[in-house]
């Protein structure tokens, strides 16, 4: 059997692009929507097989199928980063999309419909990726998405050059090239460029670069692992990232967690804000912060207290959160007013609670008064 040449492009570019992906993964240069890779590891996977019991034997069904199994590895990858949280409206949309599919393949044998209800599914396993590249386009800066925009399209060329192939049957190839094409365009096509993916900027390929701001954080190693540094500056009291993770009741909040381990931020005296898996999570501690917490009404937001320079590491007090008596950490972080542990903010001297309470970020559960409870 003669081995298409576009067959291979498309599996190099296909493989190519996860293992550029990963790369940016584990350097927190990318930060990816949990959602869409749980959609597209469940509904990449069923359109493989669907699509080979269509097709049988055609290449482009190899593709799917490598693309299939590389959507479990980066989802696992990125899973250890987060917990569980109840699906959104548009995650049970997918996944129930994605089900019926299984249950037309399976029982009833009616592959077609299965194929073409996955192929519905696409557009909304790439809704989530599409709002949180909306809401910040350095998130998603991975030349992956140009290589599997260029691998769709190799992969698009094979299944029109094969036999007997129809509209019906590559309507998935084409539906993900127009998802993946639109993912690029909006990040920038300069991000085709290999280096982004281990923390640098040089080179050519800036087409449509100049428009997008440079992300303007870099992950880096300290004393205490890794830290968030400034890639650009930032003007007192401009913001600097919106703390996104879900928010969770204090009665499900994990046992265990303690000191450094513990990346739940508490917003209210009953609810805490779970770990997001994107850079806020990697934000550390210091008695000296160069940032602080405000709460709005749109979300929690992390502002400069100060103006920042490139190459500053990027910190916040962790004490402006924490009502909890019995919570403490460790802390080294280094600076003259380095308190030695970290506890709640009623523990801090009453200077340290006022300027904090001037500067507007303090969470604002702590400017309540405690309800003294019935002897």
């Amino acid at each position: 059997m003669t081995v298409e040449p576009w067959f291979i492009v498309a599996m190099a570019l296909s493989l190519m692009g996860y293992g550029l992906y990963l790369a940016g993964l584990r350097r927190h240069l990318v930060e990816p929507s949990r959602a869409s890779w749980l959609i597209w590891a469940v509904a990449t996977g069923v359109e493989a097989a669907t699509y080979l019991a269509v097709n049988p034997g055609e290449p482009q069904g190899f593709v799917f199928a490598t693309s299939g199994i590389a959507c479990i590895v980066v989802t696992l990858a990125m899973w250890r980063r987060s917990r569980w949280t109840r699906p959104s409206p548009t995650e049970t949309v997918c996944m129930a999309a994605s089900l019926a599919a299984i249950i037309l393949w399976l029982p009833l044998k009616e592959t077609f419909w299965a194929h073409m209800l996955v192929v519905a599914a696409v557009p909304l396993g790439f809704w989530p990726t599409w709002a949180s590249v909306w809401e910040d386009r350095a998130r998603e800066r991975s030349p992956a998405w140009g290589l599997w925009t260029l691998g769709d399209l190799a992969t698009l060329i094979v299944a029109t050059r094969s036999s007997g192939s129809g509209v019906g049957e590559y309507a998935y190839v084409l539906v993900e090239l127009l998802c993946h094409a639109s993912v690029w365009f909006m990040v920038g096509l300069a991000t085709l460029n290999p280096l982004r993916s281990f923390g640098r900027r040089e080179g050519g390929l800036r087409v449509l670069d100049a428009y997008l701001p440079a992300n303007p954080f870099a992950v880096g190693e300290t004393h205490l692992g890794k830290a968030v540094f400034a890639a650009q500056g930032f003007a007192e009291g401009q913001t600097i990232v919106r703390f996104s993770g879900r928010t969770v009741p204090a009665s499900r909040l994990p046992r265990g967690l303690s000191g450094a381990a513990d990346r739940f931020l508490q917003v209210a005296r009953d609810r805490y804000m779970g770990p997001s898996g994107r850079i806020d999570d990697l934000i550390n501690h210091s008695c000296s912060p160069n940032a602080g917490l405000r709460f709005t009404d749109g979300g929690v937001f992390l502002v400069a207290l100060r103006g920042i320079v490139p190459g500053e590491e990027i910190a916040w007090d962790y004490s402006t959160t924490l009502a909890d008596p019995d919570w403490s950490m460790a802390c080294a972080c280094g600076s003259p007013q380095c308190r030695g542990v970290v506890r709640a903010f009623a523990a801090l001297p009453t200077g340290v609670q006022e300027h904090y309470r001037a500067l507007d970020v303090v969470a604002p559960y702590l400017r309540e008064p405690v309800r003294e409870e019935a002897a």
